[in-house]
């Protein structure tokens, strides 16, 4: 772990306000472990394996979104200037151990343009429709800028869903010296929108926000031609800069609400990050006044643009805050109430692709090397055909009658009713099948991946769709 001693300077008019410091970042130990980009970062291509969709929101807003990987979930929340793009580095490093969520906020990216909605409380329950939507209960949420302020709603609106936080390098309304904040002159953006506004920067979209991003860097010359023209033209579609605007335009009431959410004190893990030449150590200052376990972090040898200004050391950073979850994830003592059953899995984790099933995974990792223990519940009066994993299994019946047989064809004949407390196991390569009757079944299976499943006829496979 190494110290950084530096006299942070006000974000944004260079006047000296904190005293000497040193500041204990989590990613220095971590930079030699993990592959991370270099200090510049111009692909905005997402890895091959996340998928991308629309998800609907109650008020019928639609927020497009990329996910992808596999484990515990990240959501991951974007500023103004840029979208969900601008997460690339960080989501493929987290894919390799978290299932991964990248919308594009309200009225910006891909998401469409609503006329309202801009207040961050709403965003925030925009983001809990996505994350129900792909069947997650609970993640860690990081983000940057504008992104701040929806991550804090959501954090405060839903305290039980939030694993750990990260917000990096922005203010939040209404939270610690936000009044303060607000006199800085070089903040008239805030104020600056309408119909005159869109009309001036109509056309001129890319003039506008380079000033955002040569103004709060420290290295403009990392923000490159190609990361600018990409965000550039997503902000050019139609609303999107009136969309924009409407983000700052909510301030106010994201104030106001924030200092109704702020006599309530988030008690998850808190990381806060910024710009060593940015806000610095300010982010946890803020946060401090929010929160009751806040670690504070600077960025090095970064402005406000910390993806594009020093990526590696800031996907080290967010990776390393959030292992320390799966570490203190490793301690597991459940209620039967307390099991969070995900939604429809893939074949490798347990649900044999048949609809209905749900999972929650105790150890490991189904799809990874390694042993995994996995629960499933398996919905009344579900018949799944013989089929096989390529992984040595064992379970158990933790709750109703579970109808279990051997064989390379379903027979009715060949099951054995299994009442709660029956082992059974599920040999490599040994076709079994099974069904539940007037009750569903809750299961347990331990076994050692990368497990899988194939169909004995593939036509009954309920991923060929011919079943």
């Amino acid at each position: 772990m190494t110290t950084y001693s530096l006299v942070p300077t006000d974000w944004f008019s260079g006047r000296r306000l904190w005293p000497l410091r040193s500041l204990f970042v989590l990613a220095s130990t971590i930079l030699a472990t993990i592959a991370v980009p270099s200090a510049k970062a111009t692909e905005l291509t997402f890895p091959s394996t996340f998928k991308e969709r629309m998800v609907t929101t109650s008020d019928g807003t639609k927020i497009f979104v990329r996910s992808g990987g596999a484990g515990p979930a990240a959501v991951l929340l974007h500023g103004y200037g840029d979208t969900g793009d601008m997460w690339v580095p960080l989501a493929a490093e987290l894919a390799k151990t978290h299932t991964v969520i990248v919308p594009d906020l309200r009225g910006m990216g891909k998401s469409s343009h609503p006329a309202g909605g801009y207040e961050k409380k709403t965003q925030a329950a925009d983001i809990r429709a996505v994350v129900e939507a792909l069947g997650i209960d609970h993640a860690a949420v990081v983000a940057h800028d504008i992104g701040n302020m929806v991550a804090y709603a959501y954090a405060a609106s839903y305290p039980g869903k939030v694993d750990r936080l990260v917000l990096m390098d922005a203010p939040v309304p209404g939270i610690g010296p936000w009044e303060e904040i607000l006199k800085t002159p070089l903040l008239w953006h805030f104020n600056f929108g309408g119909p005159d506004a869109e009309r001036l920067v109509q056309g001129r979209e890319r003039i506008y926000l380079d000033r955002f991003w040569n103004e709060f860097a420290a290295h403009p010359e990392r923000i490159e031609e190609a990361t600018r023209a990409h965000y550039a033209a997503l902000y050019a579609l139609p609303g999107g800069m009136r969309s924009g605007f409407a983000q700052f335009h909510a301030f106010k009431q994201d104030a106001e609400d924030n200092r109704i959410f702020v006599r309530t004190k988030l008690t998850m893990p808190v990381l806060a990050a910024g710009g060593e030449k940015s806000f610095g150590p300010m982010m946890a200052t803020v946060m401090r006044a929010a929160a009751t376990d806040v670690r504070e972090a600077i960025i090095p040898d970064s402005g406000h643009w910390v993806m594009d200004e020093n990526p590696a050391f800031t996907v080290a950073l967010v990776s390393g805050f959030l292992r320390e979850q799966e570490s203190a994830a490793s301690d597991r003592r459940l209620t039967p109430d307390e099991l969070k059953f995900l939604g429809n899995g893939t074949p490798g984790t347990g649900t044999s692709a048949v609809a209905g099933i749900q999972t929650v995974t105790l150890k490991g990792d189904p799809d990874q090397t390694g042993l995994y223990t996995i629960i499933l519940r398996i919905p009344a009066h579900t018949k799944i055909a013989a089929h096989d994993h390529p992984d040595d299994r064992v379970a158990s019946v933790l709750s109703g009658t579970w109808y279990f047989g051997y064989g390379e064809k379903f027979d009715s004949a060949g099951l054995k009713p299994l009442p709660p407390g029956s082992i059974y196991t599920e040999p490599p390569h040994r076709a079994h099948f099974a069904e539940t009757r007037n009750e569903a079944v809750v299961l347990e299976i331990t076994g050692a991946g990368p497990s899988g499943t194939v169909y004995s006829d593939p036509a009954m496979d309920p991923r060929s769709g011919s079943h």
